[in-house]
């Protein structure tokens, strides 16, 4: 008799550990909503809205417990251990007369705002009327909930590439995790004319040395030399004169930066807040005729996932 041995399905392993975790997160959700927010609701202020929209922006609009006066003043601590920093919130009365609050807090040295480093930052309520300084916890019900359409929330400041999020705490309250850039070269500017096509880039969250591009098609690879614009800022010229197809069909050209410690980024445009760059970031196509060459029509895009690509194809005359 032959035994056989029945193995599980695939992805069943992953099944099994994602269940722990499902029946934890609903255990704290029942914890939170039937025990600490009731507890809490009267002694905190309440976040009626709560969310950050453009990757460096903690938009808050908060409601004071029942009878707290109009502050004079109002700003948002946000606290990691002994540090604390702040940044301002206007108060106001609403139309049944209660005491709201609204904050806009910019996140990030490098763009003006709160200087956050990585971490997470517990979001407090201060208030300040006359002498009297009362500090509240900012209780959030519900986490932001992704919204459908053309747009959707950033995930990372479109000029530092940090990340920020909104979470909270066990109890309720409100806070923001903050954390670096990932390493990826993201496509500032393309220049595209009859002479031939550019690309400025720059390098977020890594440092690259003695960089070089790649230029990648299906079994080709050309290796081309980038400029240094400024500190982690870059130029490649697309070598077109090694890109003709080599037959009728258009050839695909990804671009890959790499440096001499082995590193390796594909350039891309992905710090926006657009669903379809293909689309929203298209570009026109050329007619290049690259030196000893016929000419091609050159067509610069972005693919779904926001990878650079340069697609070259024959002219219907140069067949």
């Amino acid at each position: 008799m032959t035994s056989t041995t029945q193995r599980p399905a695939a992805g069943g392993g992953a099944s099994r550990a994602r269940r722990p975790r499902a029946r934890v997160a609903a255990l704290r959700e029942r914890l939170m909503h039937g025990v600490f927010l009731p507890l809490r609701r009267g002694r905190t202020a309440l976040l009626h809205y709560a969310a950050i929209l453009d990757g460096q922006t903690v938009n808050l609009h908060a409601q004071l417990p029942p009878a707290t006066g109009l502050p004079d003043r109002a700003e948002i601590v946000l606290r990691r251990g002994r540090r604390r920093l702040t940044a301002e919130a206007h108060a106001h009365q609403g139309p049944a007369g209660q005491t709201l609050i609204d904050a806009a807090v910019l996140l990030g040295a490098d763009v003006g705002g709160v200087p956050v480093g990585t971490g997470r930052w517990r979001l407090r309520l201060r208030l300040h009327t006359g002498r009297r300084t009362r500090t509240l916890a900012l209780l959030l019900p519900q986490p932001p909930v992704p919204y459908e359409g053309p747009t959707k929330p950033m995930t990372a400041s479109p000029v530092t590439g940090e990340r920020h999020r909104l979470g909270r705490s066990f109890r309720g309250s409100a806070r923001v995790v903050s954390s670096g850039a990932r390493a990826a070269a993201e496509v500032a500017k393309v220049h595209l004319t009859h002479a031939g096509v550019t690309v400025d880039f720059r390098v977020l969250g890594a440092r690259v040395e003695e960089p070089w591009a790649q230029f990648v098609a299906s079994g080709r690879r050309i290796e081309q030399p980038v400029t240094v614009l400024g500190p982690g800022t870059f130029r490649v010229e697309v070598p077109l004169g090694g890109m003709p197809p080599r037959g009728a069909r258009p050839d695909h050209w990804d671009v890959v930066l790499c440096d001499r410690t082995g590193r390796s980024m594909r350039l891309g445009r992905r710090l926006h807040d657009v669903r379809n760059p293909l689309r929203v970031f298209a570009m026109r196509s050329l007619a290049v005729t690259p030196p000893g060459h016929p000419p091609l029509i050159v067509h610069p895009r972005y693919t779904p996932a926001g990878s650079f690509r340069v697609t070259c194809t024959r002219m219907p005359e140069a067949g």
